[in-house]
């Protein structure tokens, strides 16, 4: 028996249940589509589709260990996947698929034709669920309907993965088959694939080691730190998480071995695992609100807000000219690096659908074309969050001031001063309002904070 590993965004062999499962049959072989004029379609970003090429790269030659022959094709359009499986499947005589189940419509829906077509040709499809802890479904309220705000989700999504079994080992390499495929890079649409190499290695190893390094020295002060981004107080996971090189199951079980060493880090790792639980929320939403794959508001009255066109106000936010230096120095450092600290995605989200009231779904598509970590549904739960027009039980007056969390959350101006060199010499007083220092040549506010609250406050309260 003869059975083919379809790799998605779970370029891993530890913890991969499809591979584990499928290792167990008399050969293997496995395949990745690449499908660029899809991801483009739905705005991957250069830095984002080169990593992703460097984890299969990595994957590529963590199956030869395994003597796994890789066979990488060609299919721009997720609807020309299952034809070109079904052709794999016929020339080598494949009589199983394994695969891992993904959530996002288009995904989906691909998924689900590719598992009809095989099952038309006599091929056998084992569909497996390791994208999230708890499938799309299993986590509902006692009404049995999918919760839409996270607090009571999260109370319940802890009950339903406390039996979470562990990780799966890499499987042994199989004997030599004699099967294989030609090795090469398939067609990157002109991205380099060293874009950002060193900054954001892709190797399996990597992300375990970023993994310890992080359960290890720096949980413990995660609960403060996560909020500060002039420190490594996050995980550095989500670029790893995104393409799958590490599993949220090896993170689970992780946090749990530290949580039973005691100390002082359990507070920290509790924290750490309602991040986890946000991931799996936001997918749970575009698994059963289909709505919201399709651009629309979580909450459907918000799609008829009537957001500002203005161009200047764009442009100064995507440059990172807005004169409130802690959205300008978020923006950018996610235009020069492709990523943004979580606290700061909130502050210029909420700058640029509150204080300047353009549509959220531009923002959302302008992160998703930047982010070395872009993910859709982490991104668009995201944006909805802070535009009010998500899964939320805060209303829509919630309005971030970004002066006072420049002032809070980086009160000594390290990471400001150093995407922000205009304001080197401005005192720590004035920091983040340096147009009333008298000394800055650094660009004024596009729009005062007063004004903007009010005007959004008024704004969203004649749309609701």
């Amino acid at each position: 028996m003869t059975a083919l590993v379809w790799f998605k965004n779970d370029l891993r062999t530890l913890d991969h249940p499809a591979l584990y499962q499928a290792m167990a049959c008399d050969s293997v072989v496995a395949c990745y589509c690449v499908s660029t004029a899809q991801w483009r379609s739905h705005d991957m970003g250069d830095r984002r589709l080169a990593f992703q090429m460097r984890a299969l790269d990595d994957l590529s030659q963590q199956l030869e260990r395994l003597r796994v022959p890789l066979k990488i094709m060609e299919t721009p359009w997720f609807e020309q996947v299952p034809a070109a499986l079904g052709e794999l499947c016929a020339s080598h005589q494949i009589d199983a698929v394994y695969f891992i189940d993904e959530y996002p419509l288009n995904e989906r829906t691909r998924d689900d034709a590719v598992a009809t077509y095989l099952q038309s040709l006599g091929v056998r499809v084992h569909r497996f669920v390791a994208d999230v802890l708890a499938a799309p479904g299993s986590v509902l309220s006692l009404k049995g309907e999918p919760y839409t705000v996270f607090s009571p989700f999260f109370k319940r999504w802890q009950v339903a993965v406390a039996d979470t079994p562990k990780p799966l080992p890499e499987p042994q390499p199989q004997a030599n088959t004699g099967l294989a495929f030609e090795r090469r890079k398939p067609h990157w649409d002109g991205v380099a694939a060293d874009l950002d190499a060193q900054r954001w290695p892709a190797a399996q190893n990597c992300a375990l080691a970023q993994l310890d390094e992080f359960l290890y020295d720096r949980v413990q002060h995660y609960p403060e730190a996560r909020d500060l981004p002039a420190v490594p107080g996050t995980s550095g996971l989500s670029a790893y998480l995104a393409v799958g090189k590490i599993s949220v199951r090896q993170c689970l079980h992780r946090a749990w071995a530290e949580m039973a060493h005691g100390s002082g880090r359990v507070n920290g790792v509790e924290k750490w695992l309602s991040e986890i639980a946000w991931r799996d929320f936001y997918r749970h939403v575009v698994a059963l609100f289909a709505h919201v794959n399709y651009g629309c508001g979580f909450r459907r009255e918000t799609d008829r807000l009537p957001w500002r066109d203005a161009p200047g106000d764009w442009m100064a936010w995507q440059q990172g000219q807005t004169g409130y230096p802690l959205v300008d120095a978020a923006m950018r450092q996610l235009n020069a690096t492709g990523w943004m600290h979580n606290r700061l995605r909130m502050v210029v989200a909420m700058f640029l659908t509150k204080h300047l009231l353009i549509d959220w779904r531009r923002g959302e598509q302008y992160f998703m074309q930047h982010l070395v970590d872009g993910d859709f549904p982490s991104n668009n739960g995201g944006w909805q969050w802070s535009a009010s027009t998500g899964t939320d039980a805060q209303p829509y007056f919630r309005i971030f001031n970004p002066t006072t969390q420049g002032q809070r959350f980086d009160p000594e101006g390290e990471f400001t001063r150093h995407w922000v060199p205009e304001l080197a010499d401005v005192p720590r007083k004035y920091l983040y309002e340096p147009h009333l220092s008298g000394v800055s040549e650094y660009v004024a506010p596009i729009v005062d904070h007063r004004f903007a609250r009010e005007r959004a406050l008024a704004f969203f309260k004649a749309n609701r």
